[in-house]
């Protein structure tokens, strides 16, 4: 599976390590992903996602269900 934030979108971007010299080599910027499990009351199922703390944020803000539905139509999660 893709490092990739099933609700949010976030993924792995590219930067520089900068040395004291100013040296610059090529490195990736992780985003902070869990694999947690979410209860869908409407339909009495449990689904695994693999979500950054940003996306348990919005879960927790919006209820599962908008989130879900949001993230579905942006093309982040496939029913």
């Amino acid at each position: 599976m893709s490092r990739v934030c099933q609700i949010t979108g976030k993924k792995v971007i590219s930067g520089n390590n900068v040395s004291h010299s100013h040296a610059k080599t090529k490195r990736k910027f992780q985003p902070n992903l869990h694999t947690k499990r979410f209860f869908v009351p409407e339909t009495g199922k449990w689904i695994t996602l693999m979500v950054s703390a940003n996306g348990i944020r919005t879960i927790n803000k919006k209820g599962i269900t908008s989130a879900l539905k949001e993230a579905a139509e942006k093309g982040f999660y496939k029913a």
